[in-house]
């Protein structure tokens, strides 16, 4: 099945947009853990986290759950054979990160869809990438919307990954300094050129730029795992009362960019104790060379921001333990906010180990007609 890459134009000239996440879907993107490096040598745990999402979108969505060979179709089978909704696509990547290599999704007025392909670079390249190859990731957005037949703008080389940039799909975009402004992305540019880019290829009219994002948060802080739209005007915002976190002054910091940008802000606290690499982790992973790798002890970047809206629920990553109480203050709180949705708690903890969480390993693919060769 061959698409059409469109180079000589951009979505907004075209009219397409990228709508809110909390919108209606056609569908998700999972692809299955496999690299020793992120899931750990005995990958069981994130396995099985993974699974756990899968079943949660599933229930009002359809999944295309990807595998990057023939070996981990037979695990996907193994995990899945009950699951409905679900479909196996075979295509080979660097690791599963699909908010980020896969397409974003853009329409227009009319309900087409197209994606957009962004350059990706492992979230640094040269500079200050996680790992040495990322061949695949790059190739990834371009490979699953010829699966799924739909036309592709090509925006590369201009570097982006799907969990820097959050929309509420009436025109405001929201993007952190942190990320967009840093060295490994797009050296070349300059924050207005880059905002630019931003307007042309998401058909965005104001792009609102958070300072900062979660503390340690290995992708330079995306905003994914800051704060989200819920719906036009409102977010939530990962927050702290501790002043002596440096997750504080961090929030903090975007809290007044968004009251000035005019957004009602609703807090989500992260959890009450810190989330961190255990001695016993460490000892699963097995790295490559040019690998970012883990320490014991090191703190991970912890926050329910990092949730996924599928058509009817919302699901957010659960860490348990100590923070049993802050997973069940986090789910209360969204009921709360979303009380047309089931919030649907899923035990997140061999994700966030991975390096991200349930929103880094989703990429929704909005609801709409695909628009073909045209």
């Amino acid at each position: 099945m061959s698409i059409k890459i469109i180079k000589d134009t951009e979505p907004a000239m075209d009219e397409f947009y990228m709508p809110g996440e909390y919108e209606h879907h056609d569908g998700c993107i999972i692809i299955w853990p496999f690299r020793p490096g992120s899931w750990k040598k005995d990958r069981t745990d994130a396995e099985t986290a993974f699974s756990e999402v899968i079943k949660a979108i599933s229930r009002s969505e359809h999944v295309y759950v990807v595998a990057e060979s023939e070996s981990e179709v037979k695990r996907v089978q193994k995990y899945l054979q009950d699951v409905s909704n679900t479909e196996i696509v075979m295509i080979k990547s660097n690791d599963s990160w699909a908010r980020d290599i896969a397409p974003t999704f853009v329409k227009n007025k009319s309900g087409k869809v197209r994606a957009v392909n962004w350059e990706f670079n492992a979230w640094g390249g040269e500079y200050n990438g996680l790992y040495a190859d990322w061949k695949y990731d790059n190739e990834f957005a371009l490979k699953i919307a010829e699966y799924l037949g739909i036309d592709s703008y090509d925006a590369a080389p201009f570097v982006m990954e799907g969990g820097a940039v959050h929309s509420d799909g009436m025109g405001t975009v929201m993007v952190t300094e942190a990320c967009l402004l840093s060295e490994g992305r797009n050296p070349m540019l300059s924050k207005i050129e880059i905002e630019e880019k931003l307007k042309s290829y998401l058909g965005a009219e104001k792009v609102i730029w958070l300072p900062r994002g979660i503390y340690n948060d290995e992708t330079d802080e995306h905003v994914d795992n800051v704060c989200a739209f819920i719906k036009p005007g409102h977010v939530v915002l990962a927050w702290t009362d501790n002043k002596n976190d440096p997750q504080y002054g961090m929030s903090d910091a975007c809290l007044k960019v968004l009251e000035e940008a005019g957004m009602t802000v609703h807090k989500l606290p992260v959890p009450d104790y810190p989330v961190c690499v255990s001695e016993e982790e460490l000892k699963g992973y097995e790295f490559e060379e040019g690998e970012d790798t883990r320490e014991a002890g090191e703190r991970l970047a912890a926050s329910y921001v990092n949730f996924y809206f599928s058509n009817d629920a919302v699901v957010v990553p659960a860490f348990g333990g100590e923070n049993r109480e802050s997973d069940i203050r986090a789910k209360i709180i969204l009921e709360n906010l979303c009380p047309e949705r089931e919030v649907i708690l899923v035990d997140a903890r061999a994700i966030l180990a991975g390096g991200g969480n349930i929103h880094c390993i989703t990429q929704q693919i909005c609801s709409g007609s695909h628009e073909r060769n045209g």
